[in-house]
């Protein structure tokens, strides 16, 4: 007889490198927090860690928002959003040791063989203070 253990929606909060859940990778409605003092230590613990799969940041500067997902090692980046795998079409699945196989599921891989796919999804709550313009600035 197989055992079949279910789980609801769990966050861990101050979540340390020295816990189990820190060290594993698990999935499902789970959201492990992890501190950190400053934007290079929150960079190292991603970019140090052995799986690479997915991470968010949440922040209102912009540079460090572009900074974090052009510089952070993994595979799905999220900016103000907790979850950071958009619509089914994007390749989910991470880098390092959270890629099973030489390819991901989804997505044009025979073309991008020999590149790594990071899909960087964003939400800016604020910010327009007028109404959006849809054109180039060199089109006014």
């Amino acid at each position: 007889m197989k055992m079949v253990f279910f789980m609801g929606g769990c966050l861990f909060d101050n979540v340390k490198k020295e816990m189990r859940i820190y060290k594993e990778e698990i999935f499902g409605p789970v959201l492990s927090v992890v501190r950190a003092k400053d934007f290079h230590e929150a960079s190292e613990l991603v970019n140090n860690h052995e799986y690479g799969n997915g991470v968010s940041i949440f922040t209102r500067d912009g540079d460090a928002a572009r900074s974090f997902s052009s510089k952070i090692k993994v595979g799905m980046v999220g900016i103000n959003i907790p979850i950071p795998v958009p619509m089914a079409f994007h390749s989910f699945g991470g880098w390092k040791r959270s890629l099973f196989g030489d390819q991901h599921m989804h997505g044009p891989e025979g073309v991008r063989f020999y590149t790594k796919l990071k899909t960087i999804t964003s939400r800016w709550p604020s910010g327009i203070r007028s109404n959006p313009e849809f054109v180039m600035p060199t089109m006014k």
